[in-house]
């Protein structure tokens, strides 16, 4: 082995031996995986021959296989899979006031949904609590209460599921009903969402059956329309349906590699009783719904008394369970989904803060995009107040503002990588400048 190679072997080695918990290895095949290694422990002349025996075979790191046999090789899945196994400890969940500090951090008001997912979450580890608990057995078994969220576009209900996904030591994924078709159509079958599960907790069959699953857009499948037709209602009331015994709780045959089922397949049987479902959906124009079942529009005596009471400008806070089933629900699933809450549609003051507030807002995530090239970005008030206003007319939410900041910012950072400018700000006149030259281009 030549100087150069001693050297080069030396200094990686002399890194590694320091502290870090992560290496990029290369595998038998060629291809390079990163994998956690533990090396506090390990005899530094051991990593040293092993590394130049690596450099000596003309590779830069060990294989894989190298390093299991060195005893360096970390399981993180298993590992993983060992603490979920453990029994849960009451002490150790966080509380529902707890999780919605935490949801208060990167989504901005909507506090009825907070305290309703944060609950249910709670409530799904002590159901899982009372499962383990086998030295007292009695006669109270608690029963799941699956969630179904309604909100116009843009209030926050998938990012609801994304940021307390983050929190959870149990598997959670996030699915799209908009997907699924009635079994031997083409799309996806409803059993398609276990498989999901299932990959999020790598395959651990009891891990995955206390789960919880979120399902996006709910609305999509309601029944398309209540007069009877010779045409199957494939992508509505045939996927409620097959949606049915997954949200009571039974064992599902489940492909381990998603797709359509066939006869020749291996299935894994998975039992969803523990496994807690969250709906969202926009629904929208069940408003009307809502006005008609309100009879807003009807004139009488009684019914100005009524009107009195009741806000316009959000109905969404009356929503009952009948609204959903006018909305083309069927009676079935709504059972199945006993707790309903609503997101409040956002006003001029929530989209001012959901600009600037949360830990991941669009303000710091574009700061943070110009400090990377070393430049400092401000923007003032009155430009965040005319972004907030153009949102407002597009009637688009919290994703109305990402769209409005993109056409505003394209420009500056397309130029200002390429030159040496240390500080930028962003003014009202700039704002509107660019904004206007995007529309003009569609006009």
């Amino acid at each position: 082995m030549n100087k150069k190679s001693t050297m080069k072997m030396l200094l990686l080695a002399g890194l590694l031996c320091g502290a870090p918990s992560t290496m990029s290895a290369q595998t038998d095949t060629g291809s390079t995986s990163t994998t956690i290694y533990d090396f506090a422990n390990f005899n530094d002349q051991k990593l040293l021959d092993l590394f130049a025996s690596a450099l000596e075979k003309g590779r830069k790191f060990p294989t894989t296989q190298e390093l299991k046999d060195a005893g360096l090789y970390s399981n993180s899945s298993s590992d993983r899979n060992k603490k979920s196994n453990q029994p849960i400890n009451l002490r150790d969940i966080p509380k529902p006031k707890e999780i919605k500090e935490y949801l208060d951090q990167y989504v901005i008001g909507q506090d009825d949904a907070k305290r309703y997912l944060s609950v249910s979450v709670y409530n799904h580890y002590k159901r899982l609590i009372k499962l383990e608990d086998t030295a007292k057995k009695d006669d109270v078994s608690i029963d799941k209460s699956n969630i179904i969220m309604v909100g116009t576009t843009g209030t926050g209900k998938t990012l609801l599921a994304r940021t307390i996904a983050n929190l959870l030591d149990v598997p959670f994924t996030i699915v799209d009903a908009t997907v699924f078709t009635e079994a031997g159509y083409v799309g996806e079958d409803v059993e398609s969402i276990l498989s999901r599960l299932l990959q999020e907790a790598d395959y651990d069959k009891e891990r995955a059956e206390r789960g919880i699953v979120f399902i996006d857009e709910i609305d999509k499948i309601a029944r398309k329309a209540d007069n009877p037709s010779i045409t199957r209602d494939v992508s509505g009331e045939g996927v409620q349906q097959g949606l049915l015994k997954l949200l009571e709780g039974s064992v599902v045959n489940v492909p381990p590699k998603g797709g359509r089922k066939h006869p020749d397949q291996d299935y894994i049987h998975i039992d969803t009783r523990n496994i807690l479902f969250i709906c969202g959906g926009a629904f929208d124009g069940i408003e009307k719904k809502i006005a008609q079942r309100l009879n807003t529009h009807t004139v009488g005596y009684n019914s100005v008394g009524n009107i009195k009471k009741i806000d316009p400008k959000n109905l969404m806070q009356y929503i009952e369970p009948m609204d959903l089933k006018s909305f083309g629900l069927i009676p079935e699933i709504i059972g199945r989904l006993p707790v309903l809450t609503y997101l409040n549609p956002l006003d001029k003051e929530a989209l001012r803060r959901i600009l600037s507030e949360p830990k991941n807002s669009l303000v710091k995530q574009y700061i943070e995009l110009f400090r990377l090239d070393g430049v400092t970005l401000e923007f003032e008030d009155e430009a965040l107040d005319y972004v907030v206003n153009k949102a407002l007319e597009y009637k688009l939410g919290a994703r109305g503002l990402r769209s409005i900041m993109e056409s505003i910012m394209m420009n500056v950072m397309y130029e200002t990588p390429s030159t040496r400018k240390k500080k930028l700000i962003i003014t009202r006149e700039y704002a509107e400048q660019e904004f206007e030259k995007e529309r003009g281009k569609l006009a």
